[in-house]
């Protein structure tokens, strides 16, 4: 063994915690090994236990959603905003853009790809409850795109700031672990992170996490597959699927390897130019008056209705559709929410809890909402004029195909713009797991911000070969399942960041504004040095000395 090998290896034996690191991929290989070992009766037995809780439980991910997302709002508008999550003089490590950039990608960027052009047509072919609508009509173009608002706007970020800002509070301001269960540290102190009965909380995180990253990576193997084979007629086995996983888990591991700044950051640039390219040309090639008209109606509607269906459930005609649809979502996004408030954690320091959530909520959102109209309402336009029948091809060959067909009808080139969406599905999904296998990587230290990088190539291979093992023995949607019944607890763990960062914020609130005051004073001093320095150079006839 070289000496470079045995350095690395001694740097992950001295950086990790073994029980969470070891135990939890032990548990995640085991529990996705059952999965896929017996993929029909883990799915029959998961499905069943998701179907109760959203039946039975439902409100419980409705009202923690909820509050998570008032609790944001006044994070932005109120005068804890202006709290720095770092020293007080300390400057943020990426620039605005960069960090924006980062953040979307990391979040939410390959639902986007995934059911862009694909859920609206799904709400419109079932006429969601809420509004009444009979499935398949005019009146139920804006309402399918007006739900599809609420599943992707500041609701998801909501439950992803909560813990992203709680446990960034107490690292950079702190000295917190950076792991989930500093969630903990308002009730425990920062000084008890590390004991045993606190540790059950990050391994079962390592669980969620992996689970999470496999099957978001086999969605994206599955639609680019789908797309080959839209595109090209080009048909793969179970050895061209590997094939595929493999490739893709090699470039987001070289990314998560090259970190933040020389792989991840670059890479959510580039994503970012070619989605905000993509958007452009499907809004100028479709129906442009009508993504207007369309969108202006489904914005105002979202607004007006944000509580009314947020909190809606149990009506008669609902509750299965509310279940299925967006308290799935709900779960999902609580199931991802500690991984990406690492990832947050992680590039956020130096930035006020203002500025971090603004990039959450209304960055994103600004970016997410155009691309749901112009996607979502260009199949539904198409579908509707009846040129191409999308919901055939969807429920025929899976939502993920819907983008290739439209960008056919829409516009000259579809063929090459097809490629380009493609090219976006691959770099979004590296984006997506590299940030999120950094942050497997991140917590299963005792809470360093710079994992080692076979630590982090590690999380990477693992995933990798757990998504392959999926797509061949078809347990994929059983783990997507067994992530969403994970969700319900981490629907509690939200509860405890909003009551937890509520007191310590309150208890703090006068030593923070004495800190924002010394600054100031600071600040005042320095431009008063300034001034006395620049008086001092003019010349004698001017004022100044004759020295």
């Amino acid at each position: 063994m070289s000496a470079d090998s045995e350095s690395a290896i001694a740097a992950l034996r001295d950086e990790i915690d073994p029980f969470v690191f070891l135990g939890g991929a032990i548990a995640t290989i085991i529990a996705i090994g059952y999965i896929a070992a017996r993929p029909g009766a883990a799915g029959e037995f998961l499905t069943n236990a998701n179907t109760f809780l959203w039946s039975e439980l439902g409100w419980v991910f409705l009202w923690a959603m909820f509050l998570a997302v008032a609790f944001c709002l006044w994070l932005l508008v109120g005068p804890w905003g202006k709290i720095k999550l770092g020293g007080p003089d300390e400057e943020p490590e990426f620039s605005y853009t960069s960090f924006l950039a980062m953040l979307f990608s990391a979040g939410l960027s390959t639902g986007l790809v995934f059911y862009g052009p694909a859920e609206a047509l799904f709400h419109y072919s079932s006429g969601p409850p809420y509004f009444g609508a009979e499935a398949e009509s005019a009146a139920a173009v804006p309402d399918a795109i007006q739900y599809t608002m609420l599943h992707w706007g500041i609701s998801p970020w909501s439950a992803y700031l909560i813990v992203g800002v709680t446990i960034a509070y107490y690292v950079h301001r702190k000295g917190a672990p950076i792991k989930p269960s500093t969630v903990f540290a308002p009730f425990i102190g920062v000084e008890n992170l590390d004991k045993k009965w606190v540790k059950p909380l990050d391994l079962l995180m390592v669980i969620v996490s992996v689970g999470g990253v496999a099957v978001s990576l086999g969605f994206v193997v599955t639609q680019f597959l789908g797309g080959i084979s839209h595109n090209y007629g080009v048909e793969v086995g179970n050895l061209g699927t590997i094939l595929v996983t493999v490739g893709l888990t090699v470039g987001f591991t070289i990314s998560a390897a090259l970190g933040v700044k020389r792989g991840i950051r670059r890479v959510s640039t580039f994503n970012m130019y070619l989605f905000l390219f993509l958007l452009a040309v499907a809004f100028v090639f479709g129906p442009t008056s009508f993504l207007l008209n369309t969108g202006t109606e489904a914005l105002g509607g979202y607004i007006n209705s944000f509580v009314d269906m947020s909190l809606y459930s149990n009506s008669a005609n609902g509750a299965e559709w509310v279940g299925s649809w967006t308290v799935f979502y709900w779960a999902w996004w609580f199931s991802f929410a500690p991984m990406i408030g690492i990832f947050i954690t992680r590039i956020c320091r130096g930035r006020t809890i203002r500025q971090v959530v603004f990039a959450g909520l209304i960055g994103t959102t600004a970016a997410s909402f155009p691309w749901f109209i112009v996607m979502g309402g260009s199949s539904l336009w198409v579908q509707t004029r009846g040129t191409v029948d999308l919901l055939s091809i969807v429920f025929e060959q899976g939502r993920e195909v819907a983008a290739f067909p439209l960008f056919e009808t829409l516009m000259p080139f579809g063929g090459i713009f097809a490629a380009a969406y493609l090219l976006l599905v691959l770099t979004f999904l590296i984006t997506t797991v590299d940030s999120t296998t950094l942050s497997l990587a991140m917590f299963t230290t005792d809470g360093s911000e710079h994992p080692s990088t076979i630590n982090r190539v590690l999380w990477g291979g693992l995933v990798g070969l757990l998504s392959s093992l999926l797509l061949i023995t078809g347990g994929l949607e059983a783990l997507q399942n067994f992530v969403v019944l994970l969700g319900f607890p981490i629907a509690f763990v939200i509860g405890l960041c909003f009551i937890g960062l509520t007191i310590e914020l309150e208890r703090t609130r006068p030593v923070l504004l004495t800190e924002r005051h010394k600054k100031a004073d600071r600040e005042s001093e320095d431009q008063q040095t300034v001034v006395d320095y620049l008086s001092d150079r003019r010349p004698a006839w001017a004022g100044g000395s004759d020295d």
